[in-house]
């Protein structure tokens, strides 16, 4: 009996000496004076933490780019989870829950809440700030991504991480807050992190008098009663539901487009669905707009202007026309209303293709910053750098003969149309991409009839405005991209032409119909058809090269890949055009941007990076005092396959 007591009394001595250490609560003198949100704590928190948490991969969720972000706190619950069986429920601020109770009822804890008063204070966000403090080195790698990073509900669990990871507290990866600046926050806590009284969030939350103007001028025409305006705005709301909308005024705020089951002058009642375009619901929706007053975010900005000019150019797009037949409103049956060629079949494709050209650059950006845009999820479908141009809609043969569209309306449909609890073994079937390949080649071989002597460079689209996007770049860095107005860099070894069909699914199935709450299937399946359709945007590129060099250059870009198992088919459309160098796709381009591309836009070739063809990279300057010497010196070491290093000299070392 003694030897059974000697060892529990043995255990519990090893247990105590292995239990994690508690973390005491935070000592801080309550402050004198009030700490103001506004003022003082969300400037600090835009420059300290809002960078990393302000967006859907935010670590547990916490957004810090407003006050009910840091009042909703953490969750557990991942967004980006690429083993889901089955959908979440989403969970975006702002639309999904309306108040704190609401999302504590969705598995959301505080971190700002303490269980001790007065000068004592153990919030998570206090802990994780003074641990910081008194662990300031850092340690190891420190990965934009890292998957051991924790999401502590309380203190005990917190303590646990942090014994494990003394090098990890907040901010993470960065400095610690200065002394003056965690006076600042740890006093905001200890009086209770109260956020703007109502008065004040009334004036963040009401539009000033000018934009209030424009917004009643765009909620009227865009709640029109008749099926013309009707169809017209549910189009452009499923393409502006992410947008930045900016009006023609000089307030430099932006807003949200929403649908609420109340119209415009009455108090907002949000229709919360997945997808914009999700049944509602309810039998009828009016559009309505809601100024944003979180911190405005590179990695979430995408801006859009509605302006009198936009107005007009809408109406002449999609109102003036004659359509296709008599203007009627369609239901939302869940597979017509996940493709975009059958549900808005009625509308001319070319106004939709025109008004998508006129706004590329956004809708181009918004599969590149949108909740599909992070790491193997989507991303590295794309190559590192390639360049986009489009076909002009005049010689569109899907623009110009909609029927071709309708017969092969079929082949036009998505993963998306199975919603977010695919299967992964019905996404592995690849269903959909069959029909993407099966209109592809339909596609292909429809333009080989109608275009017998090839295709030249009038088939691009030059651009209607100086503030046209024909030509654009895309870069992507692993788990992030972006786009950019131009073409920018060398000569990538991939480029893209896209037509309205292409566009439309590519916005269609990475933005409009991706749900980032959805199944591993769901995810899975979009990866596997935007595989597809990246090998449909090269292709069509490839169609102006010379037919005998068209399997040389896919081939480079699928070194040691069997171009049959990417479903490559080339179009049997001879090249139209002349080319005279061995270089047919630098020919191409130059052609494009220096004679054929609307000089108004004044998209021109990266004058540091690109290599022309007649031009040889220069040799390192003598001296370096000049903007000038510098980019020549930028030139020189770009030459592909020159080290850095060795071109460096100490002309300008003293």
């Amino acid at each position: 009996m003694k030897y059974r007591i000697a060892f529990s009394l043995v255990m519990i001595g090893i247990f105590i000496a292995c239990a994690t250490k508690t973390l005491p609560p935070v000592v801080f003198n309550i402050p004198t004076r009030h700490i103001d949100y506004l003022n003082e704590v969300k400037p600090l928190l835009d420059k300290r933490c809002a960078v990393c948490h302000s967006c859907y991969n935010s670590p547990c969720q916490l957004k810090l780019d407003s006050f009910e972000g840091a009042d909703r706190g953490a969750t557990k619950r991942a967004v980006y989870n690429g083993s889901r069986l089955r959908s979440m429920d989403p969970t975006r601020l702002f639309t999904d829950a309306q108040s704190t109770g609401e999302w504590r009822q969705k598995e959301f804890f505080s971190v700002t809440d303490s269980k001790v008063s007065g000068e004592l204070n153990d919030s998570i966000m206090i802990e994780i700030l003074s641990h910081k403090i008194k662990n300031p080195k850092s340690v190891g790698e420190y990965r934009s991504e890292a998957n051991d990073l924790t999401c502590s509900e309380n203190t005990d669990e917190l303590a646990g991480y942090l014994e494990k990871h003394p090098n990890n507290g907040m901010p993470f990866g960065f400095p610690a807050l200065k002394p003056e600046e965690f006076a600042i926050i740890a006093g905001w806590l200890v009086q209770g992190a109260k956020g703007p009284d109502a008065t004040r969030q009334k004036v963040l939350i009401t539009p000033k008098a000018s934009d209030a103007v424009a917004i009643k001028q765009w909620e009227t025409f865009l709640n029109l009663d008749d099926a013309k305006h009707a169809m017209t705005t549910r189009y452009l709301y499923e393409h502006l539901f992410l947008a930045h909308i900016k009006f023609g005024t000089q307030t430099n705020e932006y807003y949200e487009l929403f649908r609420s089951k109340t119209p415009p002058g009455e108090p907002a009642d949000l229709v919360a669905t997945v997808r914009p375009y999700d049944d509602p619901g309810v039998p009828r929706t009016y559009y309505r707009f809601r100024k944003i007053h979180s911190t405005i975010v590179e990695k979430t900005h995408m801006v859009f202007t509605l302006d009198d000019a936009k107005m007009r150019r809408i109406k002449e797009l999609f109102i003036q026309p004659e359509w296709l037949q008599t203007p009627h409103t369609v239901g939302y049956d869940a597979k017509m209303s996940a493709n975009p060629f059958v549900a808005f079949e009625q509308i001319p494709p070319r106004a939709r293709y025109q008004f998508l050209l006129d706004n590329v650059n956004y809708i181009i950006m918004t599969f590149i910053h949108g909740p599909v845009c992070k790491g193997q999820i989507a991303l590295n479908v794309l190559n590192d750098h390639f360049w986009v141009m489009f076909v002009d809609p005049d010689h569109d043969l899907s623009v110009a003969n909609p029927a071709f569209m309708k017969l092969h309306s079929d082949k036009l449909r998505m993963p998306i149309e199975a919603g977010s609890d695919m299967r992964v073994f019905n996404a592995l079937t690849d269903k959909y991409k069959k029909d993407a390949v099966e209109f592809y080649k339909a596609r292909q071989d429809y333009y080989t009839t109608h275009n017998y002597a090839g295709l030249g460079y009038e088939f691009i689209w030059k651009g209607n405005t100086a503030a046209d996007a024909p030509l654009l770049t895309v870069y992507r860095h692993f788990d992030s991209a972006s786009v950019h107005r131009g073409i920018l860099g060398n000569l990538p070894k991939t480029m893209w032409v896209v037509d309205y069909p292409l566009l439309e699914r590519i916005y269609y199935a990475l933005v409009a119909g991706f749900d980032v709450y959805g199944t591993a299937g769901h995810q899975l399946a979009l990866r596997l058809y935007m595989d597809q359709l990246r090998v449909e945007g090269e292709s069509y590129f490839l169609d102006f090269m010379p037919a005998s060099r068209r399997q040389e250059f896919m081939q480079s870009s699928y070194k040691g890949i069997d171009l049959k198992k990417i479903d490559y088919y080339s179009s049997a459309l001879p090249t139209k055009i002349s080319f005279v160098t061995d270089e047919p796709n630098r020919e191409f381009i130059e052609y494009i941007v220096n004679r054929h591309i609307m000089p108004a836009t004044n998209i021109a070739f990266d004058a540091v990076n690109y290599e022309r063809g007649d031009v040889a990279y220069p040799g390192l300057p003598d001296q370096y005092e000049t903007t000038n010497e510098y980019l020549k010196a930028f030139r020189a070491i770009s030459k592909p396959g020159t080290p850095f290093f060795l071109l460096m000299n100490d002309h300008n070392i003293k």
